[in-house]
């Protein structure tokens, strides 16, 4: 039983909900956790073709639980880091797609939370944002000016701006908005689409552009050269299973 969150699991989908609509689903150390317990369970299941994150409440995630720190010493403070950190990971490590669906504000640790998923899909609601610089604290720093280029994410974090969806959308951020009356209709169709294509190519395709973008041209293709050769050899090609 999770305290933080809701998982749900239906026919290959998994879905992941960030359950404390009472603290704006700020993450505190519980939901680190069982962030990376979820995480962990949803990779070891064979079954789980596709994973939504999303929100209870009004709001995505306003970031860390920042009165959670009251009183605790620096050695807890960067534990409690650390393990935010692990359970980031977990989620970016899923070999199958993530996808986050974000509505209203998503800041600080939702930014991480939202980078490491696969894509992004908003309502025109959605804002995001970094504020962690101008609180007194850093975190943040890495994922996302690898999506949105270091220019940008740096006016973020130095200013405390956010981003609209539109203007995520425009930054590469967001893949696409919906209005939340054709939210629900949209991930269905998000979701069927993924069932409905062969595991083991969407999972090697993950693969390829998750280690390719991280490597030089001719590193890359060898990366894909490895995976057509490791789906060959399975026997799975061309749409067998």
């Amino acid at each position: 039983m999770h305290r933080t969150l809701e998982v749900a699991l239906e026919v290959g989908i998994a879905t992941i909900r960030l359950n404390r609509p009472e603290a704006r689903n700020a993450v505190n150390l519980a939901m680190c956790e069982e962030l990376l317990d979820a995480a962990r369970s949803i990779a070891a299941d064979a079954t789980v073709r596709v994973v939504f994150v999303r929100g209870a409440g009004p709001v995505f995630c306003a970031g860390a639980d920042l009165k959670e720190r009251t009183g605790k010493t620096k050695e807890w403070i960067r534990e409690r880091r650390v393990k935010a950190f692990a359970a980031y990971q977990a989620l970016e490590a899923l070999p199958m797609p993530v996808i986050a669906v974000v509505h209203g504000p998503a800041l600080g640790a939702a930014i991480e939370i939202s980078s490491v998923c696969d894509f992004i899909v908003a309502t025109p609601d959605a804002t995001f944002g970094t504020p962690e610089a101008i609180r007194g604290t850093v975190g943040a720093t890495q994922r996302l000016p690898r999506v949105i280029g270091k220019r940008l994410a740096k006016d973020l974090m130095f200013t405390g701006r956010r981003l609209s969806a539109a203007e995520a959308v425009a930054a590469g951020f967001v893949s696409r908005i919906y209005q939340q009356n054709d939210l629900e209709k949209a991930i269905e169709e998000i979701a069927k689409s993924i069932l409905a294509a062969p595991p083991m190519a969407i999972r090697l395709a993950k693969r390829c552009i998750d280690r390719g973008v991280e490597l030089d041209p001719q590193g890359a293709l060898a990366v894909e050269l490895e995976a057509i050769d490791e789906q060959l050899a399975s026997g799975s090609w061309l749409g067998k299973q």
